[in-house]
């Protein structure tokens, strides 16, 4: 007979508690990291939150066309699933009564903000309140950011913040591109999508010129700077038909958010 056997098997409700024991000892480090640990830590998820709001108004407005639809819910699903993670986070980590009081603002703007993107199936009517929630909680995501960064006070908070930023713009940029594609009113969008994309190139010129970037963000950096170059491609596209334009843009604004989400996590690791 087996060694194990000759082990004394513990009473069916004592083995229930040592098995939940267990699992909450292997599940500590998982839950560890899923904590805002430090000051690079609150920027890089903070920032997140900022692109987060892009992220799911694009998704919306996806659906609310038929492009990618699949894709498109999960991304809508799992943006909000994490946004409201983070900000508990977030709030519980708020070192000071100024980054605290951001943090409920923020709060309370995402209540509505959510409310409008799950209460009903997108729509075209509710598509303006959704651009405007939208911007409204990138402002205050924004602010908390920066609240961190002033915190920091580091070379790598200050990357993380930027190369979050990114993140935020490849997800404005085809958040606009999808609002004009659904023929909303245009207002400023094309301006606002005209400069996005020239903050994009800026920030990409001086995050490869950061004295401080190892080999692998470097090597990172190249990759997202090739996502760059297709996205723009689909942004620009003209002889394809609006769907297959729209779902281009929808692919490689995925994909460079991708490359960007690696790039924050190597300067997150700087200190």
């Amino acid at each position: 007979m087996p060694k194990e056997f000759y082990m004394i098997q513990p009473h069916s409700g004592l083995r229930a508690a040592f098995v939940a024991l267990l699992m909450v000892l292997f599940m500590q480090p998982l839950l560890a990291t899923a904590q805002v640990t430090d000051i690079n830590s609150a920027i890089n998820k903070a920032g997140r939150e900022r692109m987060l709001s892009q992220r799911m108004a694009k998704a919306y407005f996806q659906l609310g066309q038929g492009i990618d639809t699949a894709r498109s819910q999960r991304v809508l699903d799992a943006s909000i699933a994490l946004f409201d993670r983070q900000l508990v986070e977030l709030k519980n980590y708020a070192p000071n009564a100024q980054t605290r009081e951001t943090s409920l603002k923020l709060e309370k703007a995402w209540i509505a903000y959510k409310d409008v993107l799950v209460g009903a199936a997108p729509s075209r009517e509710r598509a303006p309140e959704v651009l405007k929630l939208s911007d409204e909680v990138l402002g205050l995501a924004h602010q908390l950011t920066g609240q961190f960064e002033a915190l920091s006070g580091t070379q790598a908070g200050r990357l993380v913040n930027i190369s979050g930023r990114q993140r935020m713009l490849s997800q404005r940029m085809a958040k606009l591109h999808q609002a004009l594609n659904w023929n909303l009113p245009a207002g400023t969008m094309r301006e606002d999508l005209a400069a996005a994309r020239k903050e994009f190139a800026a920030a990409m010129a001086e995050l490869e010129a950061a004295p401080i970037n190892t080999d692998k963000l470097k090597s990172d950096l190249k990759l997202a700077s090739q996502q760059w170059f297709f996205f723009q491609n689909a942004l620009d596209e003209k002889g394809q038909d609006t769907l297959t334009r729209a779902t281009n843009v929808a692919t490689t604004s995925e994909r460079i958010l991708e490359m960007m989400e690696a790039v924050v996590t190597g300067y997150e690791a700087l200190h």
